[in-house]
């Protein structure tokens, strides 16, 4: 065995697209990642480098310019991109998601308008679903777009967006009460809006603000941001779809792609991970010999070993469920279930191998060990996950008596 989490049944040009991608994380990301991690510095060459490699157009079809590839190849992508720094690949899965939704649920003057200058990375897309008081209840929206002749006005704060200074597009979640009488259940009284903006922060067009970037714990790099609408105007034909009401079935077909791709950011950080406690263990000595050959570390790396290859198998999985045009919520949701809490046991363990050295910011797997616990945070919780695959279970074994 070359390495952990291999996949298997993988074309020759999917191969050749990880080839690509993992000799440019190598080169690239993991030598600079710490570094700029540190400054909380957006990695403006590398991004552009995945630009030129085409990987912000990976899943847009060819008649747009994109590489036309799958879900599965894209999460695979992700995963070798999550190995080097996991900013980078949040940088990709906003983009993406915005892509994605574009693809499935635009108008043709939508896809015609944006996918081809998405697929050259010319738009960078960020979409926004959470507000301030929201947390998992997506019902609870408060932001409003009224209707204003050929336009629509929107109000509203919303919160932990992605790539929020740095996008030029963005899909944003609000509600509308527009030929939605009152007492219409909330999921089917909301609307996506496809709203354009300049990059930055502070006033970026009329009526819409970014104020600036969040500062957190863990995953710099990437711009986190609020986004503020007041009396922000957006003409009739950014609806997403160009129908009011269907928004909110949109962002969770988006979001269930986005699991898939948490999926893959959980399984590349537990594979770095693994791969600097195993390295290390090789090279500290105690009582006369490297501490890989002590019993207890043997243990611990089989374990992270084992977690490795449980959780890339669950997310490939659900990529290939996607990809094959099945409903798959329920592997999604088991996959990021798993892929995020074992990133975060996987992490510990290279963590405690390291022993004191794990503290210093010298050391690369102290900048994982910050990271890690977003992943159970990102795309829904873990009590979301357990909500998705609990009801799917009972819809798939329902008691017949």
């Amino acid at each position: 065995m070359a390495r952990l989490a291999q996949t298997h049944g993988l074309t020759d040009v999917q191969q050749e697209i990880l080839s690509t991608v993992r000799e440019f994380v190598d080169k690239e990301i993991i030598p600079v990642a710490t570094e700029l991690e540190h400054r909380d510095e957006y990695p403006q060459d590398i991004v552009d480098g995945l630009k030129e490699l085409g990987v912000f157009g990976l899943m847009i079809p060819e008649e747009y310019g994109g590489l036309g590839e799958s879900l599965l190849t894209y999460a695979l992508c992700v995963e070798e991109i999550a190995r080097g720094w996991m900013s980078v690949s949040g940088i990709i899965n906003t983009h993406f998601i915005v892509a994605y939704m574009l693809k499935q649920h635009g108008t043709q003057e939508q896809k015609d308008t944006f996918l081809p200058r998405m697929a050259a990375g010319e738009v960078r897309g960020a979409f926004s679903m959470s507000e301030p008081a929201l947390g998992s209840d997506v019902s609870a929206i408060t932001s409003k777009a009224a209707k204003d002749g050929d336009e629509y006005v929107l109000n509203g704060q919303k919160m932990w967006l992605t790539n929020g200074g740095t996008s030029t597009l963005v899909a944003v979640l609000v509600r509308s009460d527009e030929g939605h009488p009152e007492g219409t259940a909330p999921h089917k009284s909301m609307t996506t809006f496809l709203v354009e903006k300049e990059p930055g922060f502070g006033e970026v067009r009329p009526g819409l603000t970014i104020p600036g970037k969040i500062d957190k714990m863990g995953y710099k790099g990437v711009d986190t941001t609020e986004l503020i609408m007041d009396g922000l105007r957006i003409p009739a034909n950014r609806v997403l779809g160009g129908v009011t009401g269907r928004g909110f079935y949109q962002m969770m077909d988006g979001v269930e792609v986005g699991r898939v791709n948490v999926a893959a950011r959980g399984c590349g950080v537990a594979q770095r991970a693994f791969e600097l406690g195993v390295s290390y263990a090789q090279q500290r000595h105690t009582f006369g010999k490297p501490i890989a050959q002590h019993q207890a570390i043997q243990f611990k790396l089989a374990e992270m070993a084992t977690k490795v290859e449980a959780a890339h198998a669950m997310m490939v999985n659900a990529a290939r469920k996607k990809d094959s045009g099945e409903r798959n919520d329920l592997e999604a949701g088991m996959a990021k279930y798993l892929a995020s809490e074992y990133c975060k046991e996987v992490v510990e363990d290279a963590f405690r191998i390291h022993g004191g050295y794990g503290f210093s910011k010298e050391y690369e797997i102290e900048r994982l060990y910050r990271e890690a616990p977003m992943l159970l945070i990102g795309e829904g919780t873990a009590e979301i996950q357990k909500m998705i695959i609990g009801r799917r279970l009972l819809e798939e074994y329902r008691f017949q008596g």
